[in-house]
């Protein structure tokens, strides 16, 4: 089966791209719909991550874990944990705005890194968690890796049908209405803490889904595996190149960044170890410079959202602010 070993690589790209598209949603839904600057994507991929390993794992080796369950109670763990994390996060953290609110998150994420590299009884500290299950793991690693493609696809697909079925719904309407003018949702009495709380647990709840999802191809996780600095910066551009707001927008934007990224990582490879580091930052500037070129001649990204039509004649501002003086009058 020589056509596998040519799909090796291209299976093991699109298989990060169904992880990474997962993330993305998951942060459109924050801050493409409700507008919540969260800069602690990290920690909730690193919840689920050793949720589903701690559930999955198959052996007890002096930390928590060894529970042997099966792959979906793993994803359905890393989702639950993380969603319910996300909650007393969420009723404090969520009183912060804008750039207050990226500052507290990111603190969370790191405080996230700090218990798994210190608490052993937990993730088995800097060693981590290995012998970690794959699903079809009996079968040849070629085979086994386009099984696993099929499963992220499938998942990737369900997520974005999910949500882009939430966006269309009086739920999506609402969302986007809370973040162009919270002022004119709280007078026509909306609930904006409980909603923007929703969206946050939600959004948490499938970057621990595609933590889960990672952690089963690599089959094993440590606290280096999740580096704040990737993850997050790489999910914050593919959103922003995409375009926010719009889930086909930021599909596209993973795919593109992690295309660039990983296409990247095989130029710098080839340069002697010492140059190592310097190539790493070289890389992050490529990405960086992308992100300026298309913030310079797309600014709302490659596809921005859909904006509903304004009555013929009438001016989307003069019509907000036509609707808050009506609310406002009718509550005086």
């Amino acid at each position: 089966m020589e056509w596998l070993t040519v799909l090796n690589y291209p299976v093991y790209l699109a298989i990060f791209i169904c992880i990474y598209g997962c993330l993305a949603i998951a942060l459109n839904v924050q801050w493409g719909y409700a507008g919540l600057f969260n800069a602690g994507i990290a920690g909730f991929f690193a919840v689920g991550a050793y949720a589903s390993a701690i559930l999955t794992s198959p052996e007890e080796a002096g930390h928590l874990g060894g529970y042997g369950l099966p792959f979906p109670i793993g994803l359905l763990g890393a989702m639950a944990l993380s969603g319910f994390l996300a909650w007393p996060i969420g009723k404090i953290c969520l009183r912060f705005r804008s750039d207050y609110l990226a500052i507290v998150t990111i603190g969370v994420a790191e405080g996230i890194r700090l218990v798994a590299r210190s608490e052993d009884w937990l993730t088995n500290s800097a060693r981590g968690i290995s012998g970690i299950p794959r699903p079809f793991g009996d079968l040849t690693y070629g085979l086994a890796q386009l099984a696993y493609l099929g499963i992220t696809a499938l998942i990737l697909l369900a997520v974005y049908l999910l949500i882009e079925r939430q966006a269309v719904s009086p739920w999506g309407r609402m969302m986007r209405a809370i973040r162009d003018n919270e002022s004119a949702a709280l007078a026509m009495g909306k609930d904006v803490p409980y909603r923007r709380l929703e969206a946050f647990i939600l959004g948490s709840a499938l970057m621990g889904l595609a933590g889960a999802l990672y952690v089963h191809f690599a089959r094993t996780i440590t606290p280096d595996a999740i580096d704040p600095m990737l993850v997050t910066f790489l999910v914050w551009i593919m959103v922003v190149l995409g375009g926010s707001g719009n889930n086909r927008g930021v599909l596209i934007g993973a795919v593109i960044v992690w295309i660039i990224w990983s296409a990247s990582e095989i130029v710098t490879d080839q340069f002697p170890a010492e140059y190592a580091l310097k190539a790493k930052y070289g890389r992050m500037f490529l990405i960086g410079l992308l992100l300026q070129l298309v913030l310079r001649f797309r600014p709302e990204g490659l596809l921005p959202e859909k904006l509903r039509k304004e009555p013929r004649g009438e001016e989307p501002s003069a019509r907000k602010e036509g609707a808050v003086e009506s609310a406002d009058s009718k509550i005086n």
